[in-house]
C-alpha cells in the first residue's frame, strides 16, 4: 500500500475530502474566522437570551459564549462528545479562582487520561442551560483560541439549534417539536449514557456513529477497519498521528472511505483516522465496529439541530432553505 504522513489535532477530551449533499468539503462555503476576530463575542440583547453569535474555529468546530459565575462570556468548543464542561487555567484567573483547592479529577481523552485541576463555580449559564453550582476540570490550552468546551451536562431537556449560515446558537429547552420538512431527522440510540449515538453504515459495514461535535477529525476503531480489510486492501494509507486534549499522541492510519450514511445522508470520499484510540476502550466500544463523526463531515451542513429530549439529530443540507 502507498504510505503519506498526516498530523491530526484532536483538541477536545473526550483531514478530509467530503461530500455531503453534493458539498464539497475542502472547498468551504464558509470561511471559519481566525481567533483574533473573535474578542467581541456577547449575547444578543435584549431578547430573546438565548440567541448568542457564534464563530467556527479554522478547524470548523463551534464556539459558544459561555457565562460562568455571571462573568464572561468565555469562549468555549460546543462539544457534544464530551460528559463535562472544562476550562483552561487562563479562565480560572480570570475568574480570581485558585486551582488548588478543589480536588483533581481524572480526565479521560480521545489518546489518554489525566489527572487535572479543577475549579467549584458557582454558575455556569448560556441560553436556556443553567447549571449551578459545578466543579469545572482545567485543560490545557489545546482549543485553537478557545477557552474550553461546553460539555453535554443538563442538556437532557434540551434543544441545540445550530446555523452555521448565519451564524448562531439558540440553546432552550426542547418542546418536543418534531423536525421541519427540509430536515433529516436521524434517532439517537439509547445507549452510551449522554453519547450521541446513532447507526450508520461505513463503506458498506454497519458501525455504531458517536456524533462528536467537539472534533476536527473523525476516528474509527480497529474493529471497524478489520471490518474493512478485504475492501482497502489496495487503498493508499496515511500515517496519522491524533492528539486529544491530554496532550497525550497515537498513532493511526488514514484512509479515504465512500460512502458513509446515517439516515439520509451520504458522505463520500471522507479521510478516516483508524486506531486504538483510548477514548474506545473507555466507551466499551472495541469488539464492534465504531467511528466518531468530527466537524470536518458535520461541519459542511447548513443547519444542525441536537435535540437531547427527543434523542434525535435534525440536519439541513444547503440549499434546502
Amino acid at each position: 500500500m502507498n504510505t503519506l504522513a498526516n498530523r491530526i489535532a484532536v483538541s477536545t477530551g473526550l483531514l478530509a475530502t467530503v461530500v455531503v449533499g453534493g458539498l464539497n468539503a475542502a472547498e468551504p462555503a464558509r470561511q471559519a474566522t481566525p481567533p483574533d476576530e473573535l474578542a467581541e463575542i456577547v449575547i444578543q440583547a435584549p431578547e430573546p437570551r438565548y440567541v448568542a453569535p457564534t464563530r467556527r474555529d479554522r478547524i470548523g468546530r463551534v464556539w459558544v459564549p459561555v457565562f460562568i459565575n455571571k462573568q464572561g462570556p468565555f469562549r468555549l468548543v460546543l462539544d457534544s462528545g464530551a460528559t463535562r464542561t472544562a476550562v483552561t487555567a487562563s479562565v480560572a484567573t480570570r475568574l480570581g479562582i485558585p486551582t488548588d483547592v478543589s480536588p483533581p479529577v481524572i480526565l479521560r481523552g480521545v489518546t489518554g487520561t489525566a489527572i487535572v485541576p479543577t475549579i467549584r463555580a458557582d454558575s455556569l449559564e448560556v441560553g436556556d442551560l443553567y447549571i449551578a453550582p459545578t466543579t469545572l476540570p482545567i485543560v490545557a490550552d489545546a482549543f485553537g483560541g478557545a477557552e474550553g468546551l461546553l460539555g453535554n451536562e443538563g442538556l437532557g431537556d434540551k434543544r441545540i439549534y445550530i446555523d452555521f449560515r448565519h451564524d448562531f446558537i439558540n440553546i432552550a429547552r426542547s418542546r418536543g417539536a418534531a423536525a421541519e420538512p427540509d430536515f433529516t431527522t436521524v434517532p439517537m440510540l439509547r445507549r452510551g449514557g449522554r453519547l450521541m449515538v446513532v447507526n450508520a453504515m461505513v463503506g458498506g459495514v454497519r458501525a455504531l456513529a458517536i456524533i462528536d461535535t467537539g472534533a476536527q477529525a473523525s476516528v474509527a476503531n480497529l474493529a471497524l477497519r478489520k471490518a474493512l480489510e478485504r475492501r482497502l486492501r489496495n487503498a493508499t494509507v496515511s500515517k496519522d498521528e491524533i492528539t486529544g486534549a491530554t496532550g497525550e499522541m497515537q498513532s493511526g492510519e488514514g484512509l479515504v472511505i465512500s460512502p458513509i450514511t446515517f439516515g439520509k445522508l451520504e458522505i463520500r470520499s471522507a479521510h478516516i483516522t483508524f486506531g486504538d484510540m483510548t477514548i474506545f476502550s473507555h466507551w466499551k466500544l472495541t469488539e464492534e465496529p465504531a467511528i466518531m463523526i468530527g466537524m470536518d463531515i458535520l461541519g459542511v451542513v447548513d443547519t444542525l439541530i441536537i435535540d437531547y429530549k427527543r434523542r434525535e439529530l435534525m440536519i439541513r443540507l444547503p440549499g434546502r432553505r
